[in-house]
């Protein structure tokens, strides 16, 4: 497993349900093309599967 997750936010946030809006920014990300360099880890994991449709995902070491 790698060791970090580098999050790029892909779509707009805006006609996005709530919890999809909070999800992004729990992981940081504020605008389209903004990446962050996060922890692999089940809770990260699960903030990328909820808002997939919105980020793409690169594993790093």
């Amino acid at each position: 497993m790698a060791k970090n997750l580098k999050v790029t936010q892909k779509k707009s946030r805006i006609g996005e349900k709530p919890k999809a809006r909070e999800t992004l920014r729990s992981l940081g990300l504020k605008k389209i093309g903004q990446s962050v360099i996060r922890p692999d880890n089940p809770q990260n994991r699960g903030y990328v599967q909820t808002v997939r449709h919105l980020v793409t995902v690169e594993e790093i070491d």
